[in-house]
Parts: structure tokens; sequence; C-alpha cells
């Protein structure tokens, strides 16, 4: 089992969170906050793209390094990272976090 990909997703997440948090104050968890949502949210997101898109997931399958594959990591990665800091975000202002 090749890691390269989940560590590049759970990176990658951990940045998508807290850029995410840097553009929307309103849901920010602090920086902290953000990369733990964004590490939980690349993870699962990369993996859904993986799983959505083989082709795209599978970086380093057949022994290369193909940056498609990665690009698709990073952006999957990022993008649930961002979406679930923004999901917890709206949670803890629902109840009531956000003074």
């Amino acid at each position: 089992m090749n890691l390269l990909p989940l560590i590049i997703e759970l990176i990658s997440g951990a940045v998508g969170g807290n850029i995410a948090g840097g553009f929307l104050k309103q849901y920010s968890l602090g920086t902290f906050g953000n990369s733990i949502a964004g590490v939980v949210g690349g993870g699962l997101g990369g993996q859904l793209l993986a799983m959505l898109a083989p082709a795209i997931g599978g970086a380093a399958a057949g022994g290369g390094i193909d940056v498609g594959a990665i690009v698709g990591q990073v952006a999957g990665g990022g993008i649930g990272g961002a979406i679930v800091m923004i999901i917890v975000g709206l949670i803890k202002n629902a109840m009531g976090g956000a003074r």
C-alpha cells in the first residue's frame, strides 16, 4: 500500500481548511481547528475523488510519479478540507459558538 497519496491529501486538506478559514472568518475555527477539520476533510475528499475517478486517485500506482494524479489529490484534499471546515464552522455557529 502506497501512503504518498494519503499524505498529500491530508496535507492539502489542512492547507485548504486554513485557506477557507482565512477567507470565511465567520466560520473559522482558529488555526488548529481549521487544520484538524481540514485534515479530516482532506482524507475524506481525496479518498472520495479516488473512488469516483480512479485515474486521478492513483499517484505512483505504476511505480512512476504521475503529475496529474498528484494535482488531483491536492485539489481533492484541499477542497475536501475546506468543505469540512465550513460545515464544522456552520455547526459551531448554529450551536451559539460564535460571538
